[in-house]
């Protein structure tokens, strides 16, 4: 199974590079240009896509004004199966998104592999709300494949400015064997993961073309790094803590 995970691994990555080009492309400039207008980029997710937002953020190699939007009773540790039926619940973003800093400079990035619950499609009704540029993550043959729970009956890919598929099939699991009732492996966290360093690295060279200097973390491993990064993060300090 292991030659076979990374085979579909690999063959939704090209999938993925192929027909979201553009829509990279287009994430990328607005990250760039939002970055250059003296904006940042929030990222929200709950479950496991929470994780993609963390993965980004404070990370050697990475860029600087990345905001992720932390609610720890929809992230897993405060208890899993809680935290999924939360984020079922129509009019609770409102709890958390009110306190974000959220300005029409921004970019923020909703990510839901399902698309069909209330949290995300609320926190990017909020987002849109605040004249944000809002990009969706998600995978909208699985969100076409159910239901929406949210009231108004949309999903997330209905809500946002930029849709970008993670082509994630239905229920996220790739594999299958024929002594196992069910699909088996996800996928979402590696495909995502993938998409975000490929869309902020477009954006870095976009920002370099355009005569600006990407604010870029050194790894803290380096010796000499301290100072440049800590010179970055007096310079976003009023808007990202650190």
């Amino acid at each position: 199974m292991i030659h076979s995970y990374f085979n579909q691994i690999a063959d939704l990555l090209e999938t993925v590079e192929k027909e979201e080009k553009e829509a990279m492309i287009t994430a990328a400039e607005k990250v760039a240009n939002a970055i250059q207008n003296g904006g940042i980029i929030h990222l929200f997710g709950c479950g496991h896509s929470h994780i993609l937002t963390e993965e980004v953020y404070y990370r050697a190699g990475g860029l600087v004004p990345i905001h992720p939007i932390f609610h720890e009773p929809l992230m897993l540790h405060e208890g899993a199966v809680r935290s999924s039926d939360l984020e079922r619940k129509n009019e609770y973003a409102k709890t958390f998104m009110e306190e974000q800093d959220i300005r029409q400079e921004d970019v923020v990035m909703i990510l839901s592999t399902s698309g069909r619950n209330p949290v995300p499609v609320d926190a990017a009704k909020f987002a849109k709300s605040k004249g944000a540029y809002v990009i969706g993550m998600t995978s909208i043959g699985y969100a076409s494949s159910q239901p929406s729970r949210h009231i108004s009956g949309q999903r997330l890919f209905d809500t946002v400015d930029l849709v970008i598929d993670n082509h994630a099939p239905i229920g996220d699991a790739l594999l299958s064997h024929e002594k196992v009732k069910v699909n088996f492996s996800p996928s979402s966290t590696v495909i995502g993961a993938v998409l975000l360093n490929a869309i902020f690295a477009e954006s870095i060279k976009k920002m370099t073309e355009n005569n600006f200097e990407p604010p870029i973390f050194l790894s803290g491993n380096l010796e000499g790094s301290d100072e440049h990064n800590q010179m970055l993060i007096a310079k976003y300090k009023e808007r990202i803590s650190l």
